[in-house]
């Protein structure tokens, strides 16, 4: 019975954490819908967008190396409703905003508070979950991210059909994420008692005195295998990124207004994000039995194949364009899922947070060094299904870095 009632709190605590991160995104995919007509508001050039874009990425990847270290000694029940809060601020604060270089300063600090989410999130559920069910609990905790950009592109292509003004697209998406964050400061607790952890094989571990921030961060870049790991997850973000941001902006110069059904077409991006994180998370379980690289290396190598599809593809024919959506985004996204249980497999639980938050923060280093090339290539050739070409090369890398990693890093965490 009390078996039982542990179990009921480690959902709980998966729920409520899934529940909040689901509405996060509202604060940050909603720029790509807002381009469109923000460009031709303000008159900037694509290459100016990608730059703004790159400011809010910079902010979260610095963001990720400040938060993921300090959710290993903070509590992560008021870091992430501080940075929902505070994210939201940035979001109405640049809706009212009518220069390109104050909306690329805001953006930056958006990117700052919205990274005060993941990391802190992950460190719960690894506090309640044990290493044998990581996958499962990773795959659910990055599903709720890839839904959280369909609700975000559902929000966004409804205010868009409602022919009302991009400034909107920073004010109403946002209005959720008021209510989950109250909700999970209410409802979570950072780890389970001394004896609910008794029932997590290894036990969960806490940081010692005399360990400090220098430490932890040199325990994780220590590490050969997760650095490797790291790069890829790299230019899997890069890829992503090249997905979430720019396909929005491909679809909406397609006369959008005169075949809405190209908007729509989108939202199969997400949802097919969404399914490839469970499904990966999962798999790599049952499957492929805790190898998370196998599966990172299957999902990164067809997404290559896919987004050449998508390039090749007639824009036309709207049915393929769909399907090769919801794949680029199973595939594209689904290996997410196996790369956070990664910092639990290779690193000390001390510095579980630590090392999510630098695997992030270099994550979304490289994502937002490659918004401004995908805005100059666009601004380049005057053709946005070029950027389908650099998403698949970034793939590619991300498959060869993974494949670099030792044998001995498919064992166990130290």
């Amino acid at each position: 019975m009390e078996s039982n009632s542990f179990r009921k709190q480690q959902w709980k605590m998966l729920l409520v954490t899934m529940l909040c991160y689901l509405f996060f995104y509202t604060g940050r995919h909603n720029f790509g819908w807002a381009v469109t007509e923000m460009a031709k508001d303000l008159d900037i050039s694509y290459t100016r967008i990608g730059w703004i874009s790159f400011s809010m990425l910079i902010g979260y990847s610095f963001g990720q190396l400040i938060n993921g270290n300090l959710a290993d000694r903070l509590s992560a029940r008021f870091m992430v409703p501080t940075g929902a809060f505070l994210s939201i601020g940035a979001n109405i604060a640049i809706s009212f905003s009518h220069s390109s270089s104050m909306i690329l300063v805001l953006w930056a600090l958006n990117g700052y508070f919205q990274s005060m989410a993941w990391a802190p999130g992950s460190k719960v559920i690894a506090n309640w979950w044990a290493k044998e069910e990581h996958g499962k609990a990773f795959g659910f905790y990055t599903m709720a991210a890839g839904l959280s950009s369909v609700v975000t592109y559902l929000f966004s292509i409804i205010l868009l059909q409602m022919n009302l003004d991009w400034r909107m697209l920073f004010r109403l998406p946002i209005i959720p994420l008021a209510f989950v964050a109250i909700v999970f400061l209410i409802l979570i607790r950072d780890r389970p008692s001394a004896k609910q952890a008794s029932k997590i094989e290894p036990p969960v571990q806490h940081l010692e005195d005399n360990d400090n921030w220098l430490s932890r961060y040199k325990t994780v870049l220590s590490n050969r295998n997760f650095v490797m790991a790291t790069l890829s997850f790299g230019f899997e973000s890069m890829a992503r990124y090249g997905l979430i941001f720019w396909v929005p902006v491909h679809y909406l110069g397609k006369g959008w207004k005169d075949n809405p059904q190209y908007l729509w077409a989108t939202l199969l991006l997400p949802i097919g994000m969404a399914a490839g994180a469970i499904s990966f998370g999962t798999l790599s379980d049952s499957i492929f039995k805790g190898n998370r690289i196998a599966s990172i290396r299957l999902g990164m190598a067809i997404s290559a194949v896919l987004v050449m599809l998508v390039y090749i593809s007639p824009s036309s024919n709207l049915l393929l364009g769909g399907l090769l959506m919801f794949l680029s985004g199973f595939f594209v996204y689904g290996p997410q899922a196996n790369f956070w249980p990664l910092s639990p497999q290779m690193l000390p639980a001390k510095v579980t947070a630590t090392g999510i938050g630098c695997m992030n923060m270099i994550g979304y280093l490289f994502a937002a060094l490659g918004e401004p090339i995908f805005g100059w290539v666009i601004d380049l050739t005057k053709n946005t299904s070029s950027v389908f070409v650099l998403i698949c090369i970034m793939c590619l890398l991300s498959v060869v870095l993974i494949s670099t990693i030792r044998k001995s890093s498919k064992q166990k965490a130290l």
